[in-house]
C-alpha cells in the first residue's frame, strides 16, 4: 500500500540556521572569570624589635585558627591597644579576601576576611579586633534584627503578584521548624515562575534584617538576611554583572559566607609559613 508522502518539518537540517556569513552568530552567556588566587603576602618588616608584639599575636591567630579547624569555638583579638607600626604591619600581612560583611545596628560594624579564609577584621566604633571563625559570631546574632520590619501577608497585593504567597508561605513553614544543624531549604527563584510584582512584594512581605555580605570569587554572590529568622536572599552574578542564581535559603548563615574547616587549617599553615618567612 502507497504511504501518503509528508513534506520534511521546516526549520532543521543544513540551511535552516543563519550562516556565519550573514553577520548572525550564536551568542554564549559570558562565563565567570577573574577568580582571586592565594599568594603569600611577605611585608616588609623593618625593624623586628618595634614589630614584636604584631609577630606574637599573629601566632596566636595562626594557633586559634588551628584549634577553629578542628571544631574549637571562634576566638577574638583586640587590637586596640597596638601602636600604628603594629597596626599597619598586621593589616599588611592579613590583606583583604573574598568575602566582607556590613553587620548593622549600633554600633555598625564592618567586618572583611583577610587573604586567609576565617580570619576576619572586624571595624566599627569601638570596634578594632580579629575573629578567627568560620563567619563573625555578630553576624549571626544580629543577622534577623530588621532594619525594615517584616509585615507578611499585611503587604499590599497589586496586580501583577500572583506566585509570591505560596513561596513566602513555604518559606514561613520552614522558618518555624528551622532547627540548628539542619540542611538549607533552598527555594530557586531562577527555576519558578514569578513577576516583578512577585519579587516586590515578597521583600515587603519578609523585610530587611541587619547583615548583608558580598563574596567575589568567579563573580559576586550577594547576600542578605531578610526580617524573618533564618531566610536570607542569595543572588549569584557572573563577572558581568548578570544575575545567573537567584535563591531564597532557610539556614544560619548560607554556606557561601562560611570558611570550611579545611580553609582554616590551610589559614593556619599559611600564616605560619609567612611567619617563618619573615623573621
Amino acid at each position: 500500500m502507497v504511504q501518503n508522502f509528508h513534506m520534511p518539518p521546516t526549520g532543521f537540517g543544513p540551511g535552516s540556521q543563519p550562516a556565519a556569513e550573514d553577520g548572525v552568530e550564536l551568542e554564549y552567556m559570558p562565563l565567570p572569570s577573574g577568580m582571586r588566587t592565594y599568594s603569600p603576602r611577605l611585608p616588609d618588616l623593618g625593624d623586628r624589635t618595634v614589630a614584636a608584639e604584631a609577630l606574637a599575636l599573629m601566632g596566636r591567630v595562626a594557633d586559634a585558627a588551628g584549634r577553629v579547624a578542628e571544631g574549637g569555638a571562634s576566638e577574638s583579638f583586640d587590637l586596640t591597644a597596638l601602636d600604628p607600626a603594629n597596626l599597619a604591619l598586621i593589616a599588611e600581612t592579613l590583606g583583604q579576601g573574598e568575602v566582607s560583611l556590613k553587620i548593622r545596628g549600633k554600633p555598625s560594624v564592618a567586618a572583611q576576611e583577610s587573604v586567609f579564609a576565617g580570619v576576619w577584621v572586624l571595624t566599627g566604633m569601638g570596634v578594632n579586633r580579629i575573629e578567627v571563625a568560620p563567619a563573625p559570631a555578630l553576624a549571626g546574632t544580629r543577622a534577623f534584627l530588621p532594619d525594615r520590619p517584616a509585615i507578611g501577608v499585611l503587604a499590599g497585593r497589586k496586580p501583577g503578584v500572583v506566585n509570591a504567597p505560596a513561596i513566602f508561605a513555604e518559606l514561613i513553614d520552614k522558618s518555624l521548624v528551622f532547627a540548628e544543624g539542619a540542611p538549607p531549604h533552598v527555594v530557586n527563584l531562577t527555576l519558578l515562575p514569578h513577576t516583578e510584582e512577585d519579587l516586590s512584594w515578597l521583600d515587603e512581605a519578609l523585610g530587611q534584617g541587619s547583615v548583608t555580605i558580598l563574596s567575589r570569587g568567579y563573580g559576586n554572590c550577594r547576600v542578605t538576611a531578610t526580617a524573618q529568622a533564618h531566610v536570607w536572599r542569595v543572588q549569584f552574578y557572573n563577572s558581568m554583572d548578570t544575575l545567573i542564581l537567584d535563591t531564597f535559603e532557610v539556614t544560619a548563615m548560607p554556606e557561601v559566607a562560611l570558611a570550611a574547616p579545611e580553609d582554616l587549617a590551610d589559614s593556619a599553615r599559611r600564616i605560619r609559613e609567612v611567619l617563618e618567612a619573615i623573621r
